[in-house]
């Protein structure tokens, strides 16, 4: 079993950055893939970015590309989405993820965080 807890959401004005960490409580944490997903009310969850067990790995949804970068340190069990120039349509709550081992980074997750609010204000 895998407990994930998200903090560092809040409210930011466009342009500026925010950095999300996501502490897990798992054994073997560095053989767990690890993703950020986000959602908005009504809408069904999106992919925004995921870190593989194998190498550190990383993939990025496009709309996130360029701004958003993914990074864990195994020694702290802590996987980190740091967010830059962002933008009112990043508005959404954001969702930490863990599956172990795994080689489709968009899928397949098993565990998940309660979910941080994500503000930005234009």
């Amino acid at each position: 079993q895998v407990q994930l807890v998200e903090t560092g959401g809040g409210l930011v004005q466009a342009g500026g950055s925010l950095r999300l960490s996501c502490a897990a409580s798992a054994r073997a944490f560095f053989r767990h893939s690890l993703g950020w997903f986000r959602q908005a009310p009504d809408k069904e969850r999106e992919f925004v970015a995921a870190i593989s067990w194998i190498n550190d790995n990383t993939e990025y949804a496009d709309s996130v590309k360029g701004r958003f970068a993914i990074s864990r340190d195994n020694a702290k069990n802590t996987v980190y989405l740091e967010m830059n120039s962002l933008k009112p349509e990043d508005t959404d709550v954001y969702y930490c993820a863990a599956r172990l081992y795994g080689l489709d980074l968009k899928s397949d997750y098993n565990y998940w965080g309660q979910g941080t609010q994500v503000t930005v204000s234009s």
